[in-house]
């Protein structure tokens, strides 16, 4: 029998709670949903907060099918907010919204990793924070990342621009941005812009384009995901990896030592005591007093 839970007054079906989702660790589906319920609820709420969410579904595992859904799934709850976002002058695209521990329980209990666009459901396609998305070609890996991102620091702080890293949860590193709203289209061109000068500066380990050929050994500038119909590994969701890792804040004193890829890979059991001792890192992202205006155009 499928137990009830009660979350917040609304009745929620949580299934095959024993099922092991991550055989490298043994991780159960129990144990996933206990790391979202309990765990990173308040961060990653934070971080869902007025975002319409995309899912890319595991309900088997790493292993099994995978797939990614913009649309409600079947079965949505009607009480689980859905946003009206443009896909295009002519049609509307329906998107959840995951605002309370309800609707996160609701959709871990799908089985799904969250990834969210740099804009607010209200305000679509005006972005409030810009990402970069530094992406290791073997046998580069998040060790060449990270110098990528501490070159991208400075570059930003020269533009009065503070930046703030996370990992992936794969391969690689996230740096984000805190921004006053801006066009999408105009952040995504100053991201290009920095990626390019990147580049043109680390020739050696750099790439700004996503051609496979000249990525083995560099590091790939992903600039793309600014754009307005992009989305990114939402900070703290766990990934279908074959172990649970998190999409996890760091500090750029991690980044500024990290010797081996090991040092930057965190998992769900890791992420308690990681929020314990430093809060959310990424909590700057959130706070409107942090954000900056993009620069112009040259």
């Amino acid at each position: 029998m499928t137990p009830i839970t009660e979350v917040e007054g609304r009745r929620l079906a949580l299934s095959n709670l024993d099922k092991v989702l991550y055989p490298a660790t043994g991780t159960t589906k129990g144990e996933v949903l206990h790391y979202y319920a309990v765990t990173a609820a308040d961060a990653l709420l934070a971080h869902l907060h007025n975002r319409p969410v995309s899912f890319l579904r595991y309900p088997d595992g790493p292993d099994g099918q995978r797939f990614f859904t913009k649309n409600p799934p079947p079965g949505t709850p009607s009480w689980v907010r859905i946003a009206e976002v443009p896909r295009h002058a002519a049609q509307q695209n329906r998107q959840v919204v995951v605002q309370d521990l309800a609707s996160l329980m609701w959709a871990a209990n799908l089985v799904v990793e969250f990834h969210t666009p740099q804009w607010q459901a209200d305000a679509p396609g005006i972005a409030d924070r810009m990402v970069f998305d530094l992406d290791p070609g073997a046998p580069a890996t998040v060790v060449e990342c990270c110098r990528v991102a501490l070159w991208l620091r400075e570059r930003l702080a020269a533009d009065g621009l503070p930046a703030y890293g996370k990992t992936s949860g794969s391969k690689g590193l996230h740096l984000l941005v805190p921004l006053e709203p801006a066009p999408a289209d105009r952040v995504s061109a100053y991201a290009k812009r920095l990626a390019v000068e990147a580049e043109q500066d680390l020739p050696d380990l750099v790439v700004h384009r996503m051609t496979r050929a000249l990525r083995p050994g560099k590091v790939f500038v992903d600039f793309s995901q600014n754009a307005a119909a992009k989305t990114t590994a939402t900070p703290y969701t766990l990934r279908a990896r074959a172990e649970p890792t998190a999409s996890a804040p760091v500090t750029w004193a991690e980044i500024e030592d990290c010797r081996t890829p090991a040092e930057l890979v965190f998992l769900a059991a890791d992420m308690a005591g990681r929020l314990e001792r430093y809060g959310d890192l990424l909590g700057p992202l959130i706070d409107p007093d942090r954000a900056r205006p993009l620069p112009a155009a040259p």
